[in-house]
């Protein structure tokens, strides 16, 4: 009875360990496996590994048979929505594959937008035999022209009917274009003032902090490398500017054109000041606050105290 009690208590452990009675008799057993049956065993493991493999490498080489993606097989959207991530030089090489779809006008109009954003053309009834496609190549060539000679590239825009004889939409051109050569614009804005005025005037430096609205502005319109007539031009279009854009603060202030005038100035001269390695002495914040309250009295000493902290943290204005 005794015995028969502990084998019952016994079994119970071993059933609570994740051991029966047979699963231990099959352990016990299992490492008594003559060595072909442990090796069948593992072959078949590795079969079953080897199926997958087999059909991995399968699928693989039936794909590279396949080679790329036919884009006339997939929706429209789809495919559209493919090459519109393509440059011009790579949209003119799947033409060559996809011609209806990579010739699309919808697809050579957004590279053409997204590079010269304002056009005349764009707002005027196509011509007859027009093409985005044809139109981006001139656009192009127009900017490789530009950079080169901006009277000849300006002139060539006019001849293809690609921009009006007008300063206004000239200005517009040069505001939401970005390939064109800098200083050759610097050249070009010096000398065409009429195209300069419509230029300033649509910058919008609303509820911008004064060294910020700078940076922007010569972002667009870039500072000659000397002091002369053509900067001083800049600034005070920019100083009647930036008024024009924040009257509130300004009676807030209590500044006029005249006053940033002289704070733009400041601060180009202290941006100089604190970036230029040959200045040993750097200008500190009370001596900046006493030199541009000096010339502009009535600037109070806190926003003058702001101004420096912007230079001393950001850099230079003009950069």
């Amino acid at each position: 009875m005794g015995q028969g009690l502990w084998r019952i208590a016994r079994n119970q452990q071993l059933q609570q360990q994740g051991y029966s009675g047979q699963g231990y008799l099959t352990r016990e057993h299992g490492r008594r496996l003559p060595a072909n049956n442990v090796s069948n065993t593992s072959h078949r493991k590795q079969a079953q590994g080897g199926i997958d493999i087999y059909h991995l490498l399968k699928t693989r080489k039936s794909k590279e048979q396949e080679g790329f993606i036919n884009l006339e097989m997939l929706p429209p959207e789809l495919s559209f929505t493919i090459l519109s991530y393509l440059n011009a030089t790579d949209l003119c090489l799947a033409s060559c594959v996809w011609q209806d779809l990579a010739n699309d006008e919808l697809l050579w109009q957004g590279l053409c937008k997204s590079t010269w954003g304002h056009c005349s053309i764009y707002n005027k009834n196509p011509p007859l035999g027009f093409s985005f496609r044809k139109l981006y190549m001139q656009l192009d060539e127009g900017s490789l022209t530009f950079n080169a000679n901006p009277d000849e590239g300006v002139n060539y825009f006019m001849s293809k009917g690609i921009l009006d004889d007008s300063p206004k939409e000239i200005a517009k051109f040069i505001f939401c274009t970005r390939t064109l050569n800098w200083k050759k614009l610097r050249i070009y804005l010096d000398e065409r003032r009429d195209v300069l005025d419509d230029l300033v005037t649509l910058h919008n430096f609303r509820n911008q902090f004064l060294p910020n609205a700078l940076r922007e502005f010569f972002r667009h319109i870039h500072a000659p490398e000397e002091r002369g007539e053509y900067l001083e031009t800049l600034i005070t279009k920019f100083s009647h500017r930036f008024c024009a854009c924040n009257p509130d603060l300004m009676r807030e202030l209590g500044l006029s054109p005249d006053a940033v005038y002289v704070l733009c100035y400041s601060l180009i001269l202290l941006s100089i000041d604190l970036t230029s390695p040959h200045v040993k002495n750097k200008m500190s914040k009370r001596e900046f606050i006493r030199n541009t309250r000096r010339a502009a009295q009535n600037i109070s000493e806190d926003f003058v105290g702001h101004l420096y902290d912007n230079i001393y943290l950001i850099g230079h204005v003009a950069a």
